[in-house]
């Protein structure tokens, strides 16, 4: 292959040598960041994995956990190691649009209005207990997610360049809940369920806490001090890491998985009849997306650069759980989309 005009062999390596060095830097750095975020969140390394997955594949997360699962402390450790703002709204049923996107306020002094931004223009933002607002805040944030901007009056004013959403819902205590419509669940690049620590990990739950109490540290604080040296990625690094993420290789025999397993959410008479009866609807191509996206970057940040069928069978419960959906007889039988998406991954043969 003849080289660009002005380069020579000896440039060409150079550059390749920097590229490497770059590529090394970066993963170095959310290898750091993801075992940071494991010492501070203890006994939650699924959810840890998910929320640097959704920052890599630029989308976002909602997570299903009871109280006091550390979701708010996750969120606000992950804000604490990047460069970027973060805001957190507790959803409440009397919570108004402009709450969360902003409104626009009279000044008198300068005789006209003035649009004062709400907390979704944060970077990250935690929209806590989202199914305990009504439905034109769910809809405020989900349009804002889906299209990174917000209009108020008549003026589009665009989102920042990094935007997460991390929104959570608590499963107990349903009355007085908005419960967010399936088309809408769709937006979420992952709907992801936490549970309990085991006993191990219930025992690093006390001590860190002694530790904290010690340090006179707020319980949801970043953890300092000795061994703790601070660490912080610039949204430069978040940006190429994602560039980075999509250059990640998905073989061809791979990406038929991948697909076959979308068409058969939609139509699963090939594997099993009585299946594809309790399947009321299938994924969307937006599905497809993010599954690609979500396995890419979990096989970056596992260090390779080509994705392997593991990938994707480990991503694929929380990309399409709130994808797939039961039909009414299946509901009756006690299915949910999880069950689905899990006799799916068992019926469609691996490449």
């Amino acid at each position: 292959m003849p080289m660009p005009p002005g380069t020579t062999e000896t440039g060409l390596h150079a550059h390749d040598a920097e590229a490497q060095g770059e590529a090394a830097r970066l993963h170095a750095a959310f290898t750091a960041l993801r075992a940071r975020l494991s010492t501070e969140i203890v006994g939650q390394a699924a959810l840890v994995e998910r929320l640097l997955i959704a920052l890599l594949a630029d989308g976002h997360l909602l997570v299903e956990g009871a109280p006091g699962l550390a979701k708010t402390t996750a969120i606000r450790a992950l804000a604490s190691r990047l460069e970027a703002d973060f805001a957190r709204v507790q959803f409440t049923p009397d919570l108004l649009p402009a709450d969360l996107t902003g409104t626009e306020v009279w000044r008198p002094q300068d005789g006209g209005f003035q649009f004062q931004p709400g907390p979704i223009f944060h970077s990250l933002l935690l929209a806590d207990e989202i199914n305990r607002a009504p439905a034109k805040v769910q809809s405020a944030l989900l349009e804002a997610m889906g299209e990174r901007q917000v209009t108020v009056g008549r003026q589009t004013y665009a989102l920042p360049d990094l935007f997460l959403v991390m929104a959570t819902q608590n499963p107990i205590e349903q009355e007085g809940t908005f419960p967010l419509p399936e088309a809408q669940l769709d937006r979420f690049l992952m709907y992801v369920r936490i549970g309990y620590p085991d006993a191990s990990m219930e025992a690093e739950i006390l001590r860190l806490a002694r530790e904290r109490a010690r340090s006179g540290q707020a319980a949801t604080a970043p953890m300092q001090g000795e061994g703790h040296a601070p660490l912080r990625l610039s949204q430069a690094d978040v940006f190429a890491a994602r560039a980075a993420v999509l250059d990640v290789h998905v073989a061809p025999a791979l990406e038929r998985y991948l697909i076959e397993l979308v068409l058969a959410s939609r139509d699963a008479r090939r594997y099993d009849a009585a299946l594809a009866r309790r399947i009321g609807w299938g994924a969307s191509p937006r599905g497809s997306i993010a599954l690609e996206r979500c396995a890419r970057a979990r096989a970056w940040l596992s260090g390779r650069d080509f994705v392997t069928p593991e990938d994707v069978r480990a991503v694929a419960l929380d990309v399409l759980r709130h994808r797939v959906l039961p039909s009414y007889e299946a509901v009756a039988e006690g299915w949910d989309g999880e069950r689905l998406v899990q006799a799916l991954l068992d019926k469609v043969p691996l490449p």
